[in-house]
This record gives C-alpha cells, structure tokens and sequence, in this order.
C-alpha cells in the first residue's frame, strides 16, 4: 500500500496519509485506520487518484464528515477519500443552488435560507456533506434529498464523468444507484428550490433547531439515527416499549434522549456498537416481530 500510497502522492495529490486512524473521522469516534486516506484538493486530485486506484485493482470508499458511518475496529483495507475542502464551492442563481460534494449540507441549509430560499429546510440536521446526503438520499422532518435535486455530477469508478438526473438515481427511501450499480464519487449538485419567506424559512428552520436540540443527544459522539424507521412506526418507539433506553455495551449506550441514538460515552469500541445493535435488532424481534434494519452504514473489517 505504500508504494500505491507514493504513487498518488506522485500525481500530484498533496495530502494523502498512511494508517490513518478513521476514529479521527467520523462522528462516533470509532473505528481502525484506512490503508490510505487521501484529501483530493480539488477534481482534478480526486481524478487522479481514480486512476491510481483503478490502476491497481484496490477497494475504495468515501467519506465526507464520518456522520451515518460505523468503521469496524480493524479499519478500511485499500483507499478512502474524503471530501471537503476544494470541493466545497456553492452557487446560487435565482432558485437553483449547485453546491460542491464536499460542502456541509447544514451550512448548505442555512445559506440557501439567508437567500430567501425554501426547500432544504430539513437539511438544517443532518451533519454530512452534500455528497453523502445525495448518494444515500438524505431525508428528515417529512422531506428528503430527491424532492429538491435537479441533477448530481459523478465521477464515475470507470474514470467517466457524468451527470445523473434525479430520475437517473433511481431514488428510493435512503438509497440511490450510486450505492450499488453506478459506484461513483458525486463531486457537484444542483438543488431546485423555491423562492420563499425569508422570515418563514427563518423559523422553521430555527423550530427544526431546538426540536433537535431537546430530543437528539448531539452533546455525544453518535452518528444520528442508527435505523431506519419501520412501515407505519418509529424504531425509537420500538426500542423503548422494549425497555432499551439507557441498555448499555461498553461504552456504547442507547440514548436516554432518544432511543434510535446509540451514543459513545467516551471510550466505545466499533465492536460495542455492533454488539448492542444486534441486541436491540433481537430484543425488538422477539418483543414485536419486527425486524429494525439499520440506516448507519457498517463497514470495515472487525
């Protein structure tokens, strides 16, 4: 991996590191080091290190902020690119908003409001980038990304570039091809929106504000909600009716504030995580016959 390592270094990608640690990237704080982890600067950095990637056959994977991301203990084999900054642009003209992959859907949320725009309201929460929230179909408070996206530009693992319409993604409840059939890193979006109150759009979103605020344990590592709701049901209900609030592995504990949030009290493991999920997936089971699925997605080797 070193020597794959230098060669991207080679291309003239400035910052990629060895054995990184991925605790250091994602919002629970857990989980082993990448073989590589490479910060393309910029598309032309993120090209490159495509081709040495395909190049040499490895597995790959992006992260931007760590949030919906369990990394097993014994880290990520091959690359992991992780988008942020120089792939962070954002424009706005009239109603439609293109925003880079690496840019933070919140601050996405917040910026768009200052315009007097309406639509990404419910963005206001979720704590990953626009590339994330687009390749998983990101969604809270009744709304989600494929109502509002007009278009993604990708970069596609074959070193293609396209640019996929909403309806090309094939949007589903927290999914997209993009997960599957058509690997790819989304490096630009387009959002249409519209004009709205700015008072109005203000005020929901401060209201989406404090309800998090009151209801989310955001003062812990935690990776929001870890499953995805069930037809007709919320899994944080499921979990408490099963007398789940405060169960504890570890240092992973489910939140007393919210039980669809598992949080790290200081010094979890990837493996404690694991461990109370499927005791919370097994309890509910037997409780009520439903089956939860989890939203967070798991990776890694254990």
């Amino acid at each position: 991996m070193k020597q794959i390592a230098q060669e991207i270094k080679e291309s003239d990608v400035q910052d990629v590191r060895i054995d990184e640690p991925l605790s250091l990237h994602t919002t629970w704080k857990v989980g082993g080091p990448a073989d590589i982890l490479i910060y393309p600067a910029n598309k032309g950095e993120l090209e490159r290190t495509m081709a040495v990637i395909r190049k040499y056959g490895i597995p790959w994977r992006v992260i931007g902020r760590g949030s919906n991301l369990l990394v097993r203990d014994g880290g990520i084999r091959g690359a992991v690119i992780k988008m942020g900054k120089g792939l962070d642009l954002m424009e706005v003209e009239g109603d439609r908003v293109t925003a880079g992959g690496g840019y933070s859907f919140v601050k996405l949320s917040v910026m768009v409001a200052k315009h007097g725009l309406t639509g990404l309201e419910f963005a206001g929460g979720i704590p990953g980038t626009v590339g994330g929230a687009v390749f998983m179909n990101a969604g809270a408070h009744g709304s989600e990304v494929s109502n509002v996206l007009e278009s993604a530009e990708v970069l596609l693992e074959n070193g293609d570039w396209t640019v996929f319409t909403r309806d090309d993604l094939r949007f589903s409840y927290r999914t997209s091809i993009l997960q599957k059939e058509k690997r790819g890193v989304v490096t630009e979006a387009t959002f249409q929106l519209k004009e709205g109150d700015r008072k109005k759009v203000a005020s929901s979103m401060a209201q989406f504000k404090d309800r998090r605020r009151r209801t989310q344990p955001l003062q812990f590592p935690c990776a929001g909600s870890v499953f995805r709701n069930p037809s007709g049901d919320h899994s944080g209900r499921l979990i408490e009716a099963a007398g789940l609030k405060g169960y504890r592995i570890g240092d992973a504990e489910v939140s007393t504030q919210h039980s669809n949030f598992i949080i790290n009290r200081g010094n979890a493991t990837a493996a404690d995580i694991l461990t109370l999920i499927d005791h919370i997936i097994q309890t509910v089971k037997n409780e009520y016959g439903v089956t939860l699925v989890p939203e967070v997605q798991v990776v890694g080797e254990g």
